[in-house]
């Protein structure tokens, strides 16, 4: 990863630290506490021996020290406890407005860009890469600020009792610090690796769970857990590649602070037996002055350590940020917020030379030309692969268009996406029911809806019936996927759902594709009911159901 990638990154990481800043300083408050904590035991625990040792003085003179001494062991705990609960705090407030904001962009992107991608990516996302950095932001951001108070704090005690050692420890520093960086470069592309790699296992994972029956019935099981042995083995190498980066950054850090500290122990050991005399100030060196800068010694270098051990979160860090921003900066469509439509309740469609197109601008449709007055029915037919669908999309403002296609004389790229949102209702073949009770579904289009305006729009989509002989009736649990129902059944209550919401247009795409004959009737008859006064776009594959529209359109492919 090179220095000006690494350097953008660690720049959105921070921004991204607004949310959670105030726990974060408190964090480091508290670390430093300690810290300062930290060299007042140090001071008492060298007076305390230097008295005894060399002055001779009893053991009753130092009862006051030692209560102290005995009362810095639960401050410092209650210091590193604080400072724990506070980085938590810290890290799980980014995360929380990270993952809204990736939710919101999903949403703006709408359901034609997400299914681009296996649903496992944008779980892996959405939570693992989020995730990675909890400890980006707990522990190392507070750790960064640490390494220099502490130390700082370290070396205005020592340099005015003995300026070698401070000397020794203002030179050693920074080495630590170059190798710590040197090392950390490798990481971070360890990580993005590794991230990518568990994008691949997850997505594989996710879509051959959901198509495991379709595998067994062609016999492809051991195919593809060959399959997910390799992707699973890939990811396993990319894991042990990032986590060897992290005990060689470890290794670095301990082995040069192993080296200062014994050259600060070798330095005490000559000028006790005389053979140096330096560093002083020409006072002598006491053993008070080498008891207190030993002691002290490894606490200049735990929080380099500790910043070492929190290293692999910055390196997890800027591999997830690097695919999260390349995500937050897609392009969205552009819409204006002044537009609105007219409290009417009557919707007119009109398209002239409509195009529909990725937002990268490739074209899905041929240009398409119709126009639906207020209560028609518009139905839609083609050849598979003529963009019905895509359509779909462009009418809910979810893909870009060229061309023009206007709403009550309004350009739809002109609406916003939510206001507009709210006046039509979508109906397709295959409806989502979330894990939940037959009435939590059914009140996602309508979340204040009585019990008995469930049993009406139930009673309109013909599915009372099968409903009531349900365990539970509108508190029977539906399984994700609409688990424990027929297909004819969850099509019946996404029916009942959409009759929930009223709006004056409704987008039909193929909504009895997959039923057999006598649930088709069913939901046909409520569509039928459905429609009145309400303008209605039909997708369909059946003449006789094409043949009801006020307009027809039939669309062509790209090439004719």
């Amino acid at each position: 990863m090179d220095k000006d990638t690494e350097r953008q990154l660690t720049s959105w990481l921070k921004e991204a630290a607004l949310s959670g800043r105030g726990w974060q300083r408190l964090a480091t408050l508290l670390g430093f506490a300690n810290g300062l904590l930290i060299i007042g035991q140090a001071w008492l625990m060298a007076s305390l021996l230097h008295g005894l040792i060399i002055n001779n003085q009893p053991l009753s003179d130092f009862t006051q020290s030692m209560i102290l001494l005995a009362l810095l062991f639960p401050a410092r705990s209650l210091c590193l406890y604080g400072k724990e609960v506070a980085g938590f705090e810290a890290g799980a407030r980014v995360r929380q407005v990270l993952r809204r904001e990736l939710l919101d962009k999903l949403g703006r992107l709408g359901p034609a860009y997400i299914q681009q991608q296996p649903s496992g990516s944008w779980s892996a996302m959405l939570l693992e890469q989020v995730e990675k950095l909890q400890e980006f932001y707990a522990k190392y951001l507070p750790q960064m600020m640490l390494v220099g108070l502490i130390p700082a704090a370290i070396l205005i005690v020592v340099f005015p009792i003995n300026w070698a050692a401070g000397l020794i420890f203002t030179v050693t520093a920074p080495l630590t610090v170059l190798f710590m960086v040197v090392v950390g470069m490798g990481a971070a592309d360890a990580n993005k690796r590794n991230f990518l790699a568990l994008a691949r296992l997850s997505g594989h994972f996710l879509d051959r769970l959901r198509g495991l029956r379709t595998v067994r019935q062609f016999d492809r099981v051991d195919a593809e857990v060959a399959r997910m042995e390799m992707a699973s083995d890939q990811f396993r190498r990319r894991t042990m590649e990032v986590l060897r980066m992290a005990f060689l950054s470890s290794a670095v850090l301990e082995f040069f602070a192993s080296i200062s500290i014994a050259v600060v122990a070798v330095y005490f050991g000559f000028s006790y037996l005389g053979e140096l005399n330096f560093g002083h100030y020409g006072a002598g060196v006491t053993l008070l002055t080498g008891l207190l800068v030993l002691i002290l010694a490894p606490e200049f270098f735990q929080p380099f350590r500790d910043l070492g051990a929190y290293y692999h979160a910055k390196a997890q860090a800027l591999g997830a940020a690097e695919s999260l921003i390349r995500f937050m900066d897609t392009p969205e469509l552009t819409q204006s917020s002044d537009a609105k439509l007219d409290n009417s309740g009557k919707i007119a469609l009109e398209a002239r030379d409509l195009v529909v197109t990725t937002a990268q601008g490739k074209a899905l449709t041929a240009p398409i030309n119709f126009r639906a007055e207020p209560g028609e029915l518009l139905t839609v037919g083609g050849v598979t692969g003529s963009g019905k669908t895509s359509l779909m999309q462009a009418l809910m403002g979810f893909l870009p268009y060229q061309g023009s296609l206007t709403v009550n004389g309004i350009e739809l790229s002109q609406l916003p996406r939510g206001a507009w949102l709210q006046h039509l209702t979508w109906l397709g073949q295959n409806p989502v029911l979330l894990h939940g009770t037959v009435a939590e579904n059914l009140r996602l289009a309508a979340p204040n809806a009585s019990d008995e305006q469930l049993w009406s729009v139930l009673e309109q989509a013909y599915a009372a019936e099968f409903v009531r002989r349900l365990p539970g009736q509108l508190s029977y649990q539906v399984n994700d996927r609409a688990g424990g129902l027929s297909v004819g059944q969850a099509q019946r209550l996404a029916l009942a759902r959409a009759l929930l919401k009223p709006s004056p247009l409704l987008l039909l795409d193929e909504p009895s594709a997959s039923l057999d004959r006598d649930s088709e009737q069913l939901v046909n008859q409520a569509l039928q009911e459905a429609r009145q006064g309400r303008t209605t776009v039909l997708i369909s594959h059946r003449p006789e159901q094409l043949a009801q529209g006020d307009q027809q359109l039939v669309m062509g492919g790209l090439n004719g």
